[in-house]
C-alpha cells in the first residue's frame, strides 16, 4: 500500500477544529443531560420536601387529638376507678350493717327465748336481783 502524502497545514487545523467542536458538543451534551437530571431531582426534592411538610402537620394534628383522646379515656378511666372504690366502700358498710343486724338479731332471740322461759315455769313475776345488779340467772333482760 502506498502511502498518503501529509496532509497540508490547513487540512490539519480543519480537521483539528473539527475534532474540537465534535469534542465540545459531546460535552455540552452531557452536561446538559446531567444538569437536565439534576434539575429534576431538585425539582423532586423540592416537591417532597413539601409533601413531607403537609404530612409533619397532618402527625402533629393526629398526635395532638390522640392526646386528647388519650386524656379522656384517662379521666374515664380515673371515674371509673373511683365508682369502684365508692362501690367497695358500700360493699363494707353493707357487710358492717349486717354484722350489727345478726348481732340485734341474735340478742333478740335471747330475749325472746328469756320470756318464752319465763312463761314456761309460768311466774311471769320479775326475779329478784342479785347484788351484782342483775336478775336471776339469765341476766339478759331486766323488766
Amino acid at each position: 500500500m502506498p502511502s498518503s502524502p501529509p496532509p497540508s497545514p490547513e487540512e490539519a487545523a480543519r480537521r483539528q477544529n473539527e475534532a474540537r467542536a465534535a469534542v465540545t458538543a459531546s460535552l455540552l451534551s452531557v452536561g446538559a443531560s446531567v444538569d437536565n437530571e439534576m434539575r429534576t431531582r431538585t425539582a423532586d426534592l423540592h416537591a417532597n420536601s413539601a409533601a413531607i411538610s403537609k404530612q409533619e402537620k397532618e402527625l402533629a394534628k393526629q398526635t395532638a387529638a390522640l392526646a386528647k383522646q388519650t386524656a379522656e379515656w384517662d379521666k374515664l378511666l380515673q371515674g371509673g376507678t373511683k365508682k369502684l372504690n365508692e362501690v367497695g366502700d358500700i360493699q363494707n358498710w353493707a357487710e358492717m350493717i349486717e354484722r350489727d343486724l345478726l348481732v340485734l338479731e341474735e340478742t333478740v332471740r335471747l330475749v325472746d327465748d328469756g320470756k318464752a322461759e319465763e312463761r314456761r315455769n309460768g311466774d311471769g313475776q320479775r326475779r329478784e336481783e342479785n347484788a351484782s345488779g342483775t336478775s336471776g340467772t339469765s341476766g339478759w333482760f331486766r323488766r
